[in-house]
């Protein structure tokens, strides 16, 4: 019988101190048994991190679309004309 490895076996790990405050790491205690404590601040930083690269690419983008490249789509009327196109073209893979 095999034992498959744990994430933790295969992905290197690091330990680092973190501060919280009093307020903040009681409320990490009431929630999180603490073997979970590490995976629960991993996913939660991985989480965050992933919302902040998402806010950077928007703001990087801004200014990207103009109206003025686009006349086919300036009401909303022309939007669900296109988005209704597209949508024709899909295939559905279940069956009714």
């Amino acid at each position: 019988m095999s034992v498959q490895p744990s994430i933790r076996d295969t992905i290197a790990q690091k330990k680092i101190t973190v501060t919280f405050s009093e307020k903040l790491l009681a409320r990490l205690d009431d929630r999180i048994p603490p073997r979970q404590r590490s995976q629960f601040i991993s996913e939660a930083v991985e989480n965050q991190l992933a919302i902040e690269e998402q806010l950077d690419a928007l703001e990087e983008s801004a200014g990207a679309w103009r109206d003025e490249n686009h006349p086919d789509m300036l009401t909303d009327e022309d939007i669900d004309a296109w988005l209704r196109n597209l949508r024709s073209s899909w295939v559905r893979t279940d069956r009714e």
